[in-house]
């Protein structure tokens, strides 16, 4: 006896799941399909790959290109490299609809001639000073000394050059009273050292090996411009740094006496399409290699938000006011990534699924009590034959079809929860059956 009941139970446990099932299937269905549509097609992965431009190899910005490259191996993206003429080649490539470059470096001011577009910044590096070195008898605070000499200004294309005559214009010097000789980088510091210049112009950081090259000659002289602070009034882009005496060399005081400089900030600019995941990304790497104190900067002033040609990304923006989303600070790169892509994918879904949810088994109960609504039909007519006076002899007639309706009924399968709705029609086929004898007896 127990046996049987055992089985019985299991039986109509197994019902009761089946049905169970049947009755939330649709829903489940419907929320995962539309899961995974959106989580493929609303916020796409971001690539593996990130595209930079960076210059000639004599910049650092090949350097600091090969520090990210293996911060973002560890997070298991891949930084490609691509050299260029110069800071103007690298906005082009940027510019470039064509172009496969996602990010690039570009000194603060190219953009102010050139454009910015529709590219964002994600904020300044760390200071390039303009160091200019001159061949003279005594020393000079003024560019505009240098009138009538030969000064190396840079290449065409960098940033070099383009300060070079920016901060030259402004002190009366071009190329109708000067020679401007078009030469950057180690030509223009062996240029000087040899004596074919009279003076250089370059941008550089204060422990770039050129710097220490030029001042490694005695008879040359770091300029101090005692109009530093004009210069930064008449371009925005410009930041007046005071080196320190002895700064670049305590044993050798060099230099002798505190230098007034102006310098442009290194900063990095992506596409606006670039994905926001590689965006927070870069904004993590570029605050672990850049954070550090300098010799003309202090600890935690870069990265920042000091460049002034490019509107900051959202992401940049967001980063330097309240610093890296809670998730991206303590999970892994690609475990952030899927946590914030499934976030942004399910808090809007659930507003469209919630109500579906509820409506889907409104469906279900209707489409299952529909099974049921033709019989009844079928029975309502046939009282309706009887209140209108329908003839005794269709009696057999009027019982076979309650028969029938009767017969398909208890064939019907039903989920266990809406069997109450068989038994009552059966319950009225037998109603109408009595009222059929009484009528005929």
């Amino acid at each position: 006896m127990k046996n049987k009941l055992d089985k019985s139970y299991s039986k109509l446990t197994d019902l009761f799941t089946r049905e169970l099932l049947e009755a939330t299937l649709p829903s489940i269905l419907l929320v995962l399909v539309a899961l995974v549509v959106a989580y493929k097609f609303i916020d796409p992965a971001p690539p593996r790959k990130i595209v930079i431009s960076t210059g000639n190899p004599e910049l650092n910005y090949n350097a600091f290109a090969s520090i990210y490259g293996v911060y973002l191996k560890k997070a298991g993206i891949t930084l490609e490299s691509r050299a260029s003429k110069g800071d103007l080649e690298n906005l082009k490539r940027l510019k470039d609809p064509e172009s496969d470059v996602d990010v690039a470096f570009i000194q603060d001011g190219i953009a102010s001639s050139e454009g910015a577009g529709s590219l964002l910044s994600l904020g300044s590096l760390y200071y390039e000073p303009a160091w200019i070195f001159c061949r003279c008898k005594n020393e000079i605070s003024h560019l505009s000394k240098l009138k009538g000499k030969r000064i190396a200004v840079g290449k065409v294309g960098e940033g070099t050059r383009t300060l070079s005559m920016a901060l030259l214009d402004a002190s009366g010097i071009n190329a109708k009273n000067t020679s401007l000789v078009s030469i950057g980088g180690e030509d223009a510091a062996q240029a000087i050292l040899k004596g074919k210049v009279d003076a250089v112009i370059l941008v550089d950081v204060p422990d770039s090996y050129l710097i220490q090259e030029v001042l490694s000659d005695r008879s040359i002289k770091l300029v101090s411009l005692d109009d530093a602070e004009a210069f930064t009034r008449q371009f925005p882009y410009l930041h007046h740094l005071i080196l320190p005496e002895g700064a670049l060399s305590i044993e050798r005081n060099i230099p002798a006496h505190n230098v007034d400089l102006v310098a442009p900030t290194a900063t990095l600019v992506v596409r606006e399409g670039m994905h926001p995941a590689l965006v927070y990304l870069m904004l993590k790497v570029i605050s672990q290699v850049h954070s550090g104190p300098g010799m003309l900067h202090r600890k935690g002033e870069f990265p920042s938000a000091k460049d002034t040609d490019f509107p900051l990304s959202s992401q940049a923006a967001s980063f330097y006011k309240s610093g890296l989303p809670f998730i991206d600070k303590y999970l892994p790169f690609w475990a952030a990534t899927f946590v914030n892509r499934t976030l942004i994918v399910l808090l809007p879904l659930l507003v469209l699924l919630i109500p579906l949810t509820k409506i889907i088994p409104t469906i279900y109960t209707w489409l299952i009590k529909r099974k049921l609504f033709r019989y009844y039909g079928e029975l309502r007519y046939i009282e309706a034959q009887l209140r209108g006076g329908a003839l005794i002899a269709d009696k057999n007639q009027y019982i076979e079809k309650l028969n029938e309706i009767e017969d398909r009924v208890s064939e019907l399968k039903l989920p266990v929860a809406f069997s109450q709705y068989a038994y009552e029609l059966r319950s009225h086929v037998e109603l109408v059956r009595s009222k059929l004898h009484r009528l005929s007896s």
